[in-house]
């Protein structure tokens, strides 16, 4: 439309309030949010365009997303505008004119996500943002070389999930980077790829927390991973331990 300029903003958020990144029905969504604050600004329903959804209580310090306004002022008044108005669990970190091409999913090359673990009981301050173990004790070494079967790349139905609305997804991805870092009691463990798969980043990690735990060897990895096909066998790490971290373009 003329007049309008198309802007690109990345986003962080806390999860653990939210039902998700993409906007639904009943609301309580970080989009909704956002397309409510850029309505007032704008005085007119806009719509925004991530990089990707992250499910409800997964959290994201990088989160990508584009839109197109009516707007004849400074980008950063037009981002001092829309933080103003946002829940405090949502923050608009950096905001920028866009090229006109620039698509927030499709213009992506990779995606970068860590899923956080603590050994024993996290504390208060930080329980809402990992997931503990408890008593339990985790062989990082084991973990490790199950990392290394997931590089290259696979096809990985085997870790995607449906997500029950018709859509589908390319399930061949290249995995380029997988880590598992120990400190003490905190284990991180670091994806990176070409995309993701609905509930891919938490079906990944709960396997490898299922090789620590002595229930998986690296070689059951392979052998998952190599069938292509969703089954009992992998197990969906808790939300609120997974951080998207980066969105490469």
């Amino acid at each position: 439309m003329a007049g309008m300029t198309k802007f690109k903003a990345v986003c962080a958020y806390d999860g653990t309030d939210f039902h998700g990144w993409q906007s639904q029905p009943g609301g309580n969504t970080v989009q909704d949010f956002i397309e409510a604050r850029l309505k007032t600004i704008f005085k007119a329903k806009t719509r925004i365009h991530g990089s990707g959804r992250t499910d409800s209580g997964v959290h994201a310090k990088a989160q990508v997303f584009h839109f197109e306004g009516n707007w004849s002022h400074p980008p950063a008044d037009l981002l001092r505008a829309l933080r103003s108005g946002l829940p405090a669990g949502i923050q608009v970190v950096r905001l920028s004119r866009a090229q006109k091409g620039f698509h927030a999913r499709f213009s992506a090359t990779g995606k970068q996500y860590r899923y956080r673990l603590y050994e024993g009981f996290a504390p208060p301050w930080d329980s809402r943002y990992c997931y503990s173990l408890g008593t339990r004790k985790l062989d990082s070494d084991a973990m490790s070389a199950a990392a290394a079967v997931f590089l290259g790349e696979h096809n990985f139905t085997a870790f995607g999930a449906n997500r029950g609305d018709g859509s589908e997804d390319n399930p061949h991805k290249d995995m380029r980077r997988v880590d598992v870092h120990r400190n003490g009691g905190k284990l991180m463990i670091i994806f990176e790829g070409s995309g993701f798969l609905y509930k891919m980043a938490r079906s990944m990690a709960g396997t490898l927390i299922d090789v620590g735990l002595g229930k998986l060897s690296p070689d059951d990895v392979a052998t998952i991973l190599a069938g292509a096909r969703r089954t009992e066998a992998v197990t969906t790490a808790p939300a609120k331990g997974l951080w998207l971290e980066r969105v490469y373009y």
